[in-house]
Order: C-alpha cells, then sequence, then structure tokens
C-alpha cells in the first residue's frame, strides 16, 4: 500500500494498443491476479519494430487504474503513463529473446531500476546464490 503508485514507461516507444478488461481485485502478489484481477495493458512499439507489453493490474486494495495515455501517443523512457490507486502491480512482457536483468522479487524503483538490455545476449538472473 505504501509503494509508488505512478507508473512510468520501462522503454520510449509508440502506444500502439490500450486494452482495458475488467476483472476480479485478488491480492496483487498472487499467480492469478495477473488472469483474473482487472487490468489494463499498453503495446509500445520501439524504433526497431519489437513490441512490449506493459499491463497495470489492480488488487485487493487499490480497485482503479487510470491511464494517462493515448493510442498512437509516443512516450519517453521513464515517463509517467498512469497509476493504480493504492498500489497493486505492473506486469512487463519483453520481446522473445530479451533476458531481464533483475531478479524474480526483487525490489524495483520507478524510473530508475533497469529492467533489461534489448542489446544484451546476457542470461537471465535467477537471484540464487551460488
Amino acid at each position: 500500500v505504501f509503494n509508488c503508485h505512478v507508473n512510468r514507461s520501462p522503454i520510449a516507444g509508440k502506444v500502439m494498443e490500450i486494452n482495458y478488461r475488467p476483472g476480479k481485485f485478488f491480492n496483487a502478489s498472487l499467480d492469478k491476479a495477473s488472469v483474473d484481477n482487472e487490468r489494463n495493458s499498453l503495446v509500445l512499439q520501439i524504433p526497431d519494430g519489437r513490441q512490449i507489453v506493459v499491463v497495470q493490474i489492480a488488487g485487493l486494495v487499490a480497485r482503479r487504474i487510470v491511464s494517462f495515455v493515448k493510442p498512437k501517443q509516443t512516450l519517453r523512457i521513464g515517463q509517467r503513463f498512469g497509476l493504480i490507486r493504492f498500489g497493486s502491480r505492473v506486469d512487463i512482457y519483453l520481446p522473445t529473446g530479451v533476458q531481464p536483468l533483475v531478479c524474480i522479487g526483487q525490489i524495483m524503483v520507478s524510473g530508475e531500476t533497469v529492467i533489461a538490455d534489448l542489446n544484451s545476449k546476457e542470461l537471465a538472473r535467477d537471484g540464487r546464490k551460488e
């Protein structure tokens, strides 16, 4: 509830689609929240033609997703595109072959944490200690 509620674009790109879907309001930390909860999906196209999908997911407390953008709008990296009242969750779907540079459960700082390098050949991090 006390984390940042503002959502920022993880990359510069053009908003190709915005898809809102009503749903339930399970605790956003549960796996089923990605499938069942209210959501708003943005499809962002980057200059090389690849797409990244950013999904705002409402949770148990939030129950309110706000989007500030419209289709065909161009976003800058880190630009605010929306918010989820009282927290919840944002899922990011990377293009095929792009490995995340963050670990499951890692705390991320909006506008600061690097999620992935689209040109890197580095393997995904799993967060386990050797």
